[in-house]
């Protein structure tokens, strides 16, 4: 087949292209890479399979020929991190939403099959654990721009349902939880590879809050085992599926275990939100996903562990550090 990945040079999206490269599919990226890197893909550049282009979703005339040359499209471009998020909130509801409404017109056209990568984010401040698709979304207040990302997503899956309804497009959605994994940066927020970095170069740990918020890590690899088997199976279009892991950390113990495994002389120093992001800050206290919907149609769950996920983020840190 013929994969068209939208963010492809990002973290997530070079993993997906790197996956269906092997089993023998055509890749096709772009990527603006306003927060992907060049870097993540140029190991596949000698692949006579792959090739990519260095512009923006929202570029109809573009998006329309990219589209007509694949049987399939990967939708992952987006504004990510948190920080990013707080400090570019029209960026983000600009490159969400409009970047969405793009991909979906385009492919709709044709007909062609879209997974829409959404995020855990979108469930807000709910307090109804683990988050099942079927759900209640609890967002905060207009005023806090941090739930901005969390609004353009819960649009993009609305616009990406009412394609497969009113226009019978096949669509479906994907809420991503934390992935980690190789190739992650810290640079708009992510935990893992920020705790990892400071520890190995023995700086303070940087926890916000008091720490006590827990999250569930996904390793990239399963997270992109995941979308390809839910846009490569037809009994998943027109639904929602939480992909995510189900071990459940704090972040003070994910900071202890991280500077015992580097063997860190780090401190770990805890900062409040408002002098993190911004003043009102308002985070998700748990997070942690149901999986059984996805597992009961295509059979998927993580396989591998925290454990795992650690050792392979520090030693790709290492990697960029030496």
């Amino acid at each position: 087949m013929r994969f068209l990945i939208t963010g492809g040079a990002g973290f997530i999206g070079s993993h997906l292209a790197d996956r269906l490269l092997k089993k023998g599919h055509r890749v096709l990226v772009i990527d603006d890479l306003s927060t992907g890197s060049i870097r993540n893909i140029k190991h596949l550049k000698e692949n006579s399979a792959f090739s990519y282009v260095i512009d923006n979703v929202m570029n109809s005339p573009l998006m329309a020929e990219l589209i007509d040359e694949a049987d399939a499209v990967f939708h992952l471009a987006a504004a990510v991190g948190v920080r990013l998020i707080v400090e570019s909130p029209v960026h983000t509801i600009e490159t969400n939403v409009s970047g969405t409404e793009t991909v979906l017109k385009m492919a709709s056209k044709k007909k062609r099959p879209v997974l829409v990568a959404s995020s855990s984010e979108v469930y807000g401040q709910s307090t109804k654990f683990p988050f099942t698709e079927d759900g209640n979304l609890v967002l905060g207040a207009t005023v806090k721009s941090r739930w901005s990302y969390a609004c353009s997503k819960a649009i993009d899956e609305f616009l990406a349902l009412a394609y497969q309804k009113e226009r019978g497009l096949p669509t479906v959605v994907a809420r991503l939880f934390n992935t980690v994994g190789p190739r992650q940066t810290g640079r708009y927020g992510m935990v893992i590879p920020t705790f990892v970095k400071q520890a190995l170069t023995n700086s303070p740990i940087t926890v916000y809050g008091d720490g006590e918020q827990t999250r569930c890590f996904c390793h990239v690899a399963d997270t992109v085992a995941g979308l390809e088997a839910l846009l490569t199976n037809e009994t998943a279009y027109g639904g929602v599926f939480n992909i995510g892991s189900t071990e459940e950390v704090s972040m003070n113990t994910l900071a202890e275990k991280i500077k015992d495994t580097c063997n860190s002389n780090s401190p770990i120093k805890h900062i409040p939100y408002d002098e993190a992001y911004e003043e009102g800050f308002e985070d998700m206290q748990r997070r942690i996903p149901s999986i059984e919907k996805i597992h009961d149609l295509i059979h998927w769950s993580p396989k591998r562990t925290l454990k795992v996920i650690l050792s392979d983020v520090i030693n790709n840190v290492r990697n960029q550090l030496s």
